[in-house]
């Protein structure tokens, strides 16, 4: 039992989850659903996920930051694909990371995913990099600021999970390796 009330959140969630797929608030939903949410948290137990404080309010700056990466990310593309179509220019950008964590470092890449013109296309655990399949690239300018939008949605995502960063990368020589 203690294990459900430690997962509150996540019962919650599933619950909520569970009533808005039935798109009913009867009483048999209601309830089952809230069984089988606790079934699912006591079956299937998640690791604690340790130093996670999410901030509210950086949580609501990172989310505003995604929906405008979503629109901005089909306008960019569809220019590029009209305006220049095969022609476009792209390149493969080496991103070094100061996260070290699995669930940060997983968070940054799915969020970098939607940012305009851009695709993860490997994460090297070790190393701590991203490799961005970025559009356009015109020169070694297009490149850095890549790697700056990949590191503001860094800290951006480390802010809404509540995770300091240090301030450098281990081993950072993205200067000018346009890789």
């Amino acid at each position: 039992m203690s294990r459900v009330v430690r997962h509150l959140p996540m019962v919650g969630w599933l619950w909520l989850l569970w009533v808005l797929l039935w798109g009913s608030v009867g009483p048999v939903v209601l309830v089952g659903g809230l069984v089988v949410a606790v079934g699912v948290v006591v079956a299937f137990p998640l690791p604690p996920v340790p130093g996670w404080a999410p901030r509210p309010l950086a949580v609501v700056r990172l989310l505003a930051r995604l929906f405008a990466d979503l629109v901005g990310s089909g306008a960019v593309v569809a220019w590029q694909a009209v305006r220049y179509g095969p022609r476009t220019t792209a390149a493969i950008v080496e991103v070094p990371l100061r996260a070290d964590s699995d669930l940060l470092i997983t968070a940054v890449a799915e969020v970098t995913t939607m940012a305009p013109g851009a695709l993860v296309m490997e994460i090297d655990r070790g190393r701590r990099r991203l490799y961005v399949h970025a559009l356009p690239v015109r020169d070694a300018h297009d490149v850095e600021d890549r790697r700056r939008q990949a590191r503001s949605v860094e800290d951006a995502v480390a802010r809404a999970m509540g995770q300091p960063l240090p301030d450098r990368a281990p081993d950072d020589d993205a200067g000018g390796n346009p890789s």
